[in-house]
This record gives C-alpha cells, structure tokens and sequence, in this order.
C-alpha cells in the first residue's frame, strides 16, 4: 500500500463530498497538541520532515483509486474524481528541535480544502509519534548532567521504523549513539552496542568469554558483566582488560540489580585493579526517572542506555493532538464542542525571552524582542529550502533546552510552559464564536 492510502477512511469519504460540491477552495488547518502530557513541562516538536517528504510526493495514483475502491465497496469510476490529486499548497511549521508546548501550533497546512483534507491522518501520525519520543528523550538528557546517553530501544519498539525514528529523535536530543545499526549508517549516528547475556552463557566461563571477545575486537570493548554474580564478573572483566591492555575507552555494563550500589562497587573494584579509565555503563529499564535518581545520589555511572521506556515513551505514549479547520475561503472557522475548542484562524507564535510565548493571528505585529516559531517550509507543493539537516536539528534542541526556565527542566513536578493568547486573537475567537452560536437553530 502508498503513503497515500496510509489514511482514515473517513478522510476519503469527505474528500469526495467536497469534490461533489466543488468545495475546492483554500483551507487553513492546525495541527497541535491540546495539553501536555503529566510530568511534562514541554515538547519538542518533531516528525516535520517526514511530513514535508510525505507532501513533496503526495500524488493520487490509480492504484489509489483501486484500493480506495475497495476499501468503500464502490466502483472504481465512483472514485475517478480523486485521481491525480496531489499536494499543492503552503506548510508553515516549527522547526524540528525547537521547544514548543500546548496549544501552540506545531504546523499549518494551507491547501485547496480536499488536499489539505486527505493528508490530515499521516501528518497526525507522524508529528505526533514523534515528538512524544523526542519530548522524552530530551527529558532524559536533561536528567543525565551532561553524562552520555544512548538508545537501546530498538527491540523493543513498535516496529523497524517507529525504532529508526527514535534512533533519530534521541539524536537530535542530544544521545551520544544508538545500537541500532540502520539507523546509525542512515543518519550518521554513532554506533554503540556490548553483547548479551546469551554470549556469555555460551561459554564455559565469564572470563573465557571476555577473552574471546576482547581477541576478536581489537579496539575498546564493553563487556556485561553480571550475567551470574556482578562482583565476580567485575573481577574477571578487570582481568581481561589488565591482561590485554584495554582499559582506556573500555567499559564494564551493569543491566539488573540496584544500580547505583553496583555501580559504586565495580567503580571500587576497577579502580584497585589500576583501572580508572574503564567506564561504567548503566542499562536495565531506565528512563529520566531513573537516571535522575542515579544521578542525584551520584552514582558512578559514565554512560546511560535507555531502550524500552524511552523508545515507546512508556509513560506517556501518546498525544493528545488535533488538526483542525481554521480557515475555509477566507472565513474564521472553529469548533465548539466541550474541551475540545479550538481557535480560529491562522496564526504565528511569538517566542519572548523570559516571557511566555505569544499565539498572535498571522497578520498581528509581533511583541517587542519576539520571534516568530513558524516559518514557511513548503510552498505550492514544495520545500521552500533543503531538507533539514539532523545537525542542523540538534543545535536547535540544545539551545532550546540551554534557555529553558529551571522549572520546566524539572524531571518531576515540571511547570509547564503556558503561552498566552493575543488580543488579536481573542477578539477573533469571541467574535467568531458568537456569530457560530447566533446561527445555531
């Protein structure tokens, strides 16, 4: 199946009832998150790119139709008028990296209303999935200090590509590598990785098997070490590493146990061997609560690897995220429903140093000293630039987070970022909604 069929039916069923109704002119739509998620003081937008590749080659094939077709149990020629659609408008967006919170819009999308329509369910899955896993591993650097972390997390990810992507994310956070090797060759990632358990069970000893690693790999190895008893497998690692040379660069893992106690006596262990350049590295079930904790009760860990929790965002897997109608053929549109109002017409968002950010209406002037977030990144069809560069992300990340308030840093009881409305805004929002509710029946 395409990209383009990768959608929600009812996308398709309203497309075709515009283009019966010759409802073809231009729509504004936003795509944000409505709240942050608990235990989160702020976002970190992401899945842009991805959404402007999708837009870049969005174009209704006849295999589209066909599939369509069949998905509504309808003639092909019922579906005709879909045929060759593609994307022709203007996306403005937040940069991937940059720190954005609720109700911020992360993108708008300008389009003839039935393509602007069809490709809301994709950019729904990709912006959202994504900074929910970089949101986190941002969070997890922040709690490690300045310690090295890495992504372990591709096992356990829902599927190849939901782990390439935070493989991605965690980099452009602010990782140090990833284990997984596609996406390290893809996006020019450092790859990291140890061995498993299962390699030191295959041999007679934890020592044998430390040896025969150290003789195959003639750089730095890491080597796990508490595949039976942690101290004892300390002591034998020590022993390769004396024996063969290879303690600058190399490194012991500790994945199970109370972490922060084993950490401070393998530390012990590998200093009295004559081992201080050989490095810890902590793994097992982490995340920023976890590494927070390690870190605060300075636990000896040099290199934090955090798979599962991370790469799913375990304890917030998902956002509350929205893309609605703003704008139809010039008019402010909105939605009333309860807790799910949305604002009217097309904005921008004003960042002021040391203030709360500014969602002021396109056309507003910007405050004194602000910033606008959204930029133009694609226009008629097409990316109004190169493609951003992973780099080019990570220096946004880092600087967002360097001027972060201390407050939303915090791993636990974070206050979140709040943005503020203009007034531009508000009167548009208030006049729009009493003209909606003076034509409700």
């Amino acid at each position: 199946m395409s990209e383009v069929t990768t959608t929600d039916l009812y996308e398709v069923t309203m497309v075709m009832s515009y283009l019966r109704e010759s409802m073809t002119r231009p729509a504004a739509f936003d795509l944000f998150v409505r709240a942050l998620p608990p235990d989160r003081g702020f976002l970190v937008a992401a899945g842009v790119e991805s959404s402007l590749d999708h837009l870049s080659s969005f174009r209704v094939t006849p295999q589209d139709v066909a599939d369509f077709a069949a998905a509504l149990h309808r003639p092909e020629r019922a579906l005709e008028p879909l045929l060759g659609l593609e994307f022709t408008g203007t996306v403005r967006a937040v940069p991937e990296g940059r720190l954005v919170s609720a109700g911020e819009p992360l993108l708008e999308v300008t389009a003839p209303l039935p393509q602007a329509q069809l490709v809301e369910t994709y950019l729904l899955n990709q912006v959202s999935h994504q900074t929910a896993i970089a949101s986190k591993a941002a969070r997890c650097v922040l709690a490690a200090r300045g310690h090295p972390v890495v992504d372990f997390s591709l096992r356990r990810t829902h599927g190849p590509g939901a782990g390439h992507q935070a493989a991605r994310l965690g980099a452009l956070a602010g990782f140090a590598g990833t284990s997984n090797v596609a996406a390290a060759v893809a996006e020019a990632i450092p790859a990291v990785g140890t061995m498993a358990h299962s390699y030191v069970e295959a041999f007679g000893s934890e020592e044998d098997a430390f040896r025969a690693f150290a003789r195959c790999h003639p750089g730095p190895v890491t080597l796990l070490v508490d595949t039976y008893d942690t101290e004892s497998g300390v002591r034998a690692a020590a022993r390769v590493l004396r024996d063969l040379d290879r303690g600058p660069g190399s490194a012991v893992r500790l994945d199970s146990g109370d972490l922060g106690a084993l950490a401070l006596r393998a530390r012990a262990l590998l200093d009295a061997a004559g081992l201080p350049d050989v490095r810890i590295v902590a793994s097992g079930g982490l995340d920023e609560y976890a590494v927070h904790d390690l870190v605060a009760s300075r636990a000896p860990v040099d290199v934090y690897a955090v798979g599962t929790r991370v790469g799913v965002s375990a304890d917030a897997p998902f956002l509350d995220s929205a893309y609605k109608l703003v704008e139809y053929d010039g008019a402010p549109m909105m939605k009333l429903s309860t807790a799910k109002v949305t604002a009217p017409g097309r904005k921008q968002v004003y960042r002021r140093p040391g203030r709360p950010d500014v969602i002021a209406l396109a056309d507003e002037p910007a405050p004194d000293g602000a910033v606008p977030l959204l930029e133009t990144l694609m226009r008629d069809g097409r990316r109004t630039g190169p493609r951003a560069t992973l780099p080019e992300c990570v220096r946004r990340c880092a600087d967002d987070l360097a001027a972060l308030p201390a407050d939303a840093r915090r791993v636990r009881g974070p206050v979140p970022l709040r943005a503020e409305s203009s007034p531009g805004l508000t009167a548009l929002t208030e006049r729009t909604r009493r003209e909606l509710e003076e034509r409700r029946p």
